[in-house]
């Protein structure tokens, strides 16, 4: 079992979705955060004043998978999240975690079956 945790553009959420759903990947959490890497935010102006927005607005995936779809959610989310044929800064990361169980709180199954 994995935990797969991706970070990508807001705008690109609907097509992740889309992209896993052809995959038979149909359960996600996804949480609104912040943050920033190579792209170091970005200036705006506010009332003539130039100021420095150091976190940019990301939308973050989490999904637990058996081994069999760690490639393919892997793929669909890159397949969804990148913009044009070779990507550009800031379309976002994916972190692949061992998960060492998944308890389904309703029927206390474990392992592969809660997931």
């Amino acid at each position: 079992m994995k935990l797969i945790i991706a970070i990508i553009q807001p705008g690109k959420l609907s097509a992740v979705k889309e992209a896993l759903t052809h995959v038979e990947v149909v359960r996600l959490t996804v949480m609104d955060c912040q943050g920033f890497a190579r792209q170091r935010g970005q200036t705006a102006a506010h009332r003539e004043h130039e100021c420095s927005v150091n976190l940019l607005r990301k939308v973050q995936l989490q999904i637990a998978v058996n081994e069999e779809f760690v490639q393919p959610t892997i793929d669909a989310i890159v397949e969804g999240g990148r913009t044009g044929e070779s990507g550009e800064i800031g379309d976002g990361k994916i972190f692949v975690l061992p998960m060492d169980d998944c308890i389904r709180i309703r029927t206390g199954e474990r392992g592969n079956e809660a997931i």
